[in-house]
């Protein structure tokens, strides 16, 4: 076989593979008062809480059925905060600053100050996974930086369009000085450069697998064109 003929077919695999992946997926982005916009938009601020809509299975997979952040740890009240997709299986919470007694998610051991009322999505475990549609302005190669926090590292990974790419090293975030043990869940770090991926033009879905140790918060993901 001609060297030219072995490129094309090892080119118009994986296109092919994410055109079948696109056409045969049935998540929709997500929306709602706050989020009208639908795909999120690269270059930009991609919002791990802002998964696609579609329930398990389809946009997303949860090892239980529960929201452990909005309904429960965050009781309902009304608000959007609180509430935001609490009857849907990936837990979620948000970045709080107020708390009269202690500080939360603006505490000393922040390697980075998040965004207060930042939404994220929580209390990961291996094995689980959720979709995000994007809209790429340009086709090219991104990178990506996470906000995330980890009490113990661990991996993860981001599909494009069904097709995997390298695990992505979650450096731990917790600190032997922390005085209050469940704030190891909110020590914020800004992981630069987390993930470089080629994303073509248009409407793409990038799936956050959890692979190892799990226990993250995983906030944003910031793609920027690689230099």
């Amino acid at each position: 076989m001609k060297l030219a003929t072995l490129a094309l077919i090892l080119v118009a695999a994986p296109l092919a593979s994410a055109q079948n992946f696109l056409a045969t997926y049935k998540g929709t982005p997500y929306t709602d008062a706050h989020h009208p916009t639908g795909p999120q938009p690269i270059p930009g601020i991609v919002q791990c809480a802002y998964y696609d809509a579609g329930g398990e299975g389809i946009a997303y997979h949860d090892t239980d059925a529960i929201n452990h952040g909005s309904g429960e740890l965050n009781p309902p009240n009304g608000t959007y905060l609180n509430e935001f997709r609490m009857h849907e299986g990936v837990d979620t919470s948000y970045t709080k600053f107020h708390d009269p007694k202690v500080q939360i998610d603006n505490n000393p051991y922040d390697l980075v100050t998040p965004p207060d009322g930042q939404l994220y999505v929580g209390w990961t475990e291996p094995g689980e996974w959720f979709n995000l549609t994007v809209d790429v302005a340009h086709a090219g190669l991104y990178t990506a930086d996470l906000l995330y926090t980890s009490n113990r590292g661990g991996t993860i990974s981001l599909d494009v369009n069904g097709t995997p790419t390298a695990p992505i090293t979650i450096p731990s975030t917790f600190s032997k000085d922390e005085p209050v043990a469940w704030r190891q869940w909110h020590h914020w770090n800004l992981l630069t450069n987390a993930a470089t991926v080629k994303l073509p033009a248009g409407r793409s879905v990038l799936t956050v697998h959890i692979l190892t140790e799990g226990q993250m918060n995983l906030a944003t993901l910031n793609f920027k064109p690689a230099p």
